[in-house]
């Protein structure tokens, strides 16, 4: 099988790349490798990838439509879109740049499907969906009508012009609501990453409210690559929530890597950001009943994992910006 990979470079975009090839499948990487967070991450994963047989990679923008045209000149099973401006609170700076690329991005991408005849797409959506007025755990079924973020915002959009393509053209969509992906060289940007680096390197470890009053749906790479892969099957028009349906608490974490680091947090409380939802947690009872999915690796586990990994790559790791 052949298939076109958005965001090859970005976190869940490399590991689904490795799957894919691991299983023997060719896959056509597209990464812009654009500054939303420390680019040196990003080219660490394309290493990984980069020299492997049936993985060619172009560095492009799925904002670029023709540029896009020219890597659609071959036939693909499917298309999977991993390329995405992520984040809550840059997105509250810069709202455009959501748009653009989660909304005229998947857009171009489903037009190409449409005009090429892909009839699978795969499309990474998020738990910012839920906002902060649905009942725990969060259902698929879920309003999500209040967004917190222009970053769940746009990515509501891009769910809904799915729909409509998939009404009007017949392209078998799947959707899936992440929940808090974390494991090794993940996003600097993000809470799990962040705490191993401020902690090994003795920095002040930013906190959010007092650390108790918030929680994640912690769910490890490994798992929401399988999911994704999982997903690429027939299915119609779905959205799946891929999370560990185990909330972890912010202080919790903190104290979890603390044990696996050796060193104690120097805690430095701000007040909680108004993008952020307060706690997130799924129902992953519809990626069970029509994926056979379930989460594998314990939080213990994933945050070993990562720990381990930034240990091994600390002497280039240590540098890599968290302040994005």
């Amino acid at each position: 099988m052949k298939y076109l990979v958005t965001g090859c470079a970005g976190f869940i975009g490399w590991r689904v790349t490795e799957f894919l090839l691991a299983a023997g499948h060719t896959v056509v990487g597209i990464d812009n490798i654009n500054t939303s967070y420390d680019t040196r991450v990003k080219q660490w994963r394309l290493e990984q990838l980069e020299g492997t047989p049936n993985f060619h990679f172009h560095r492009s923008d799925i904002c670029d439509r023709e540029s896009l045209r020219t890597i659609f000149n071959t036939s693909y099973d499917a298309v999977i879109n991993l390329a995405a401006r992520a984040g809550v609170r840059h997105s509250v700076e810069d709202p455009w740049v959501y748009q653009d690329t989660n909304v005229t991005g998947t857009l171009n991408l489903l037009d190409l499907c449409r005009e090429f005849e892909v009839k699978k797409f795969v499309l990474a959506s998020t738990s910012s969906l839920y906002g902060d007025n649905n009942p725990l755990p969060f259902s698929e079924e879920a309003n999500t009508d209040g967004p917190l973020s222009p970053y769940a915002a746009s990515k509501k959009g891009a769910e809904a012009i799915c729909h409509s393509y998939h009404h009007l053209h017949g392209i078998d969509v799947t959707i899936f609501r992440f929940f808090t992906v974390y494991g090794p060289a993940g996003r600097p940007d993000m809470s799990a990453f962040r705490f191993v680096h401020w902690i090994s390197e003795g920095k002040p470890v930013t906190v959010y409210g007092d650390g108790k009053e918030s929680s994640r749906d912690y769910t490890y790479l490994d798992d929401i690559a399988r999911g994704v892969i999982a997903g690429l099957k027939p299915l119609g028009y779905e959205v799946i929530n891929l999370g560990s349906d185990s909330p972890i608490v912010l202080i919790d974490t903190i104290r979890l890597i603390e044990e696996l680091v050796g060193r104690k947090a120097e805690l430095s409380h701000q007040p909680f950001h108004p993008a952020d939802a307060r706690a997130t947690w799924a129902d992953i009872r519809k990626a069970e009943k029509l994926l056979g999915w379930r989460p594998q690796v314990s939080f213990r586990e994933g945050i070993t994992a990562l720990v381990e990994w930034y240990q091994a790559n600390r002497e280039w790791a240590k540098h890599i910006r968290t302040d994005s």
